[in-house]
C-alpha cells in the first residue's frame, strides 16, 4: 500500500462554489466552498455520454479536504472509488464530495437560523452547479446521496426532505435513534459544563475560541453537542437551545425538537414514508460495536424503512464487525450498489 497519493484512472477536480445562500451566514463562515468532483475513466473520451451522480457527505468535523487524508496501510475514499470504477464491473458515475463545514464543526446538512441554510445550499446550489458544469443525467432517478455518521444522517434526511432531487441513499453508521445515541451523553456533558464552565455554554465557547482546540478534556464532545443543538433546536433569532438542564435531565420542549429531526421518527411520518417508498435504493449499515450505539440507530431506521413499505428488493441492510471508525472500506460497497441502481 503506497504511503503517497496514487495515480487515478479517472479525474478528481477541485472546484469552488460561490454560494449566494451562505453569504452572510450567522457564523461568518465562508460562502465560497470547496467541492471535489470525480469523473470516471472514459469521461473525457466520450463527450456525448452522460452519467448518474452520487453525492458524498462528511461526518461531524469533516471538511472536504479530509477526503485526501491517508491512514497507514489504507487508501482514502477517492482512490477506493476510482479503483471501483476502473475495474469495469460497476457502471460509471460522477462522484461529488460536498463541503458543509461550519465553525461549530458541522451543519448536519440542515437549514438553521444559528448556522445557515446548508440543506438548501446542497439542494438548490450544489446540485444545479454540478449539473451545469458536468455531464450528469440531471434527474432524481439518476442521483444518489451517501455518507457516514453525520454524513449518513445527512443522507437519510436529505433524501426524505428532497425526494424530488435524490432518488437513492446510503447511510453508514448514520446518526439516528436519538433516544439511544444522543440522550445518554447529557449527564456527563452537564457535569463538564458545571465543573469547568459554571454551567455556561457561553463560557465554554469563549474559552474554546481563545485557545488551541482539543487542549481541554471534553472539548469536542461539548462542541459537538452545541453543533447538533444549533441544527436541531435553534430559535428563529439564532438562539441555540440545549436539550438538557444543569442536572443532565432532558428539557422536554427542546428534546421534542430534536426528536422531530431524528430520521427514525421522521420516517414514520406519512410524507417522509412516501419519500422513502420513492427511493430506487436504500443502503443501511453500521458496525456492531459502534461506540455511539449507532448500530441500534441503523436497526431502527431499517425497521422504519420496512414499516414505510419500501420493497425489500430495494433495501440493503447489514451490521458488520467493526466500531465507528476505520470503516472507509464499506463506502465503495455502497457506491457500487448505488451506481447499479441508478443506471
Amino acid at each position: 500500500m503506497l504511503p503517497w497519493s496514487a495515480e487515478l484512472a479517472g479525474r478528481l477536480d477541485h472546484r469552488v462554489v460561490d454560494s449566494t445562500l451562505l453569504r452572510g451566514n450567522p457564523l461568518g463562515d465562508p460562502h465560497e466552498r470547496p467541492l471535489m468532483v470525480y469523473v470516471p475513466p472514459g469521461y473525457d473520451d466520450e463527450p456525448g455520454r452522460r452519467y448518474p451522480a452520487i453525492y458524498v457527505l462528511l461526518g461531524y468535523t469533516g471538511h472536504v479536504a479530509m477526503w485526501l487524508n491517508r491512514a497507514p496501510f489504507r487508501q482514502p475514499y477517492p482512490e477506493l472509488a476510482d479503483a471501483l470504477f476502473a475495474g469495469g464491473d460497476v457502471p460509471p458515475a460522477i462522484v461529488v464530495y460536498v463541503d458543509a463545514w461550519t465553525s461549530f464543526g458541522g451543519s448536519q446538512f440542515l437549514d438553521s437560523p444559528a448556522t445557515g441554510p446548508y440543506h438548501s445550499y446542497l439542494r438548490d446550489e450544489v446540485v444545479p452547479w454540478v449539473d451545469e458544469h458536468y455531464r450528469t443525467i440531471a434527474d432524481r432517478d439518476h442521483r444518489a446521496i451517501t455518507g457516514k455518521s453525520s454524513g449518513g444522517y445527512g443522507a437519510m434526511v436529505t433524501a426524505m426532505l428532497a425526494p424530488d432531487v435524490f432518488g437513492a441513499l446510503a447511510t453508514h453508521a448514520g446518526d439516528a435513534l436519538f433516544e439511544v445515541a444522543s440522550r445518554r451523553s447529557f449527564p456527563e456533558l452537564a457535569r463538564r459544563l458545571r465543573d469547568m464552565y459554571d454551567g455556561s455554554y457561553d463560557k465554554f465557547l469563549a474559552d474554546f475560541r481563545g485557545r488551541l482546540a482539543g487542549t481541554k478534556e471534553g472539548d469536542l464532545e461539548l462542541l459537538e453537542m452545541y453543533a447538533y443543538a444549533s441544527a436541531y433546536s435553534a430559535d428563529a433569532d439564532g438562539t441555540v437551545r440545549i436539550p438538557f438542564d444543569d442536572t443532565g435531565a432532558v428539557v422536554p420542549e427542546v428534546w421534542e425538537r430534536w426528536l422531530a429531526c431524528d430520521p427514525v421518527v421522521m420516517a414514520r411520518e406519512p410524507r417522509y414514508a412516501e419519500a422513502l417508498r420513492s427511493m430506487r435504493g436504500i443502503w443501511v449499515d453500521a458496525g456492531n460495536r459502534d461506540e455511539y450505539f449507532l448500530d441500534f440507530g441503523a436497526v431502527a431506521f431499517h425497521r422504519a424503512v420496512e414499516a414505510a413499505g419500501v420493497p425489500e428488493e430495494r433495501v440493503y441492510f447489514e451490521l458488520f464487525d467493526a466500531g465507528h471508525g476505520a470503516i472507509e472500506y464499506r463506502y465503495p460497497l455502497a457506491l457500487a450498489w448505488l451506481a447499479r441502481r441508478l443506471t
